[in-house]
C-alpha cells in the first residue's frame, strides 16, 4: 500500500505541470481552435510540437506567435492575436506545446 501511494505521488507531481498548463490554455480559450492531437480550426498542438522539435527559439518565437497572432504557417486562416495575454503565459503555453509528443 505505502508504495502505491509513492509511485500515486510521483505520478501526480510529474502530471501536475503538464495539466496546469492544459488548463491554461482551456481558461485562455485556446482550446477553442486547438487541440492535442486533432486539428481543429489550427493545427494540433501536437503537430505544432513535432514540426519546431529541433528548433533551440520556438518556444520565443511560438510566444510571440500566440501574443501578436500568425498567418500562412499552417494555411490560410489565420490565427488572431492575443495582445491581453502576458508574456509569462505566452511563454508558458508554448514551452508546453512543445512537450507534448
Amino acid at each position: 500500500m505505502k508504495r502505491a501511494l509513492i509511485v500515486l505521488a510521483t505520478l501526480a507531481a510529474v502530471s501536475a505541470p503538464v495539466m496546469a498548463n492544459e488548463a491554461l490554455a482551456k481558461s485562455k480559450n485556446c482550446m477553442a481552435c486547438h487541440s492535442v492531437d486533432k486539428k481543429l480550426v489550427g493545427p494540433s498542438y501536437k503537430d505544432v510540437a513535432a514540426k519546431y522539435a529541433k528548433d533551440a527559439g520556438a518556444a520565443d518565437a511560438l510566444a510571440a506567435k500566440i501574443i501578436k497572432g500568425s498567418s500562412g504557417v499552417w494555411g490560410a486562416i489565420p490565427m488572431p492575436p492575443n495582445a491581453t495575454l502576458s508574456p509569462a503565459d505566452a511563454k508558458t503555453l508554448a514551452t508546453w506545446v512543445l512537450s507534448i509528443k
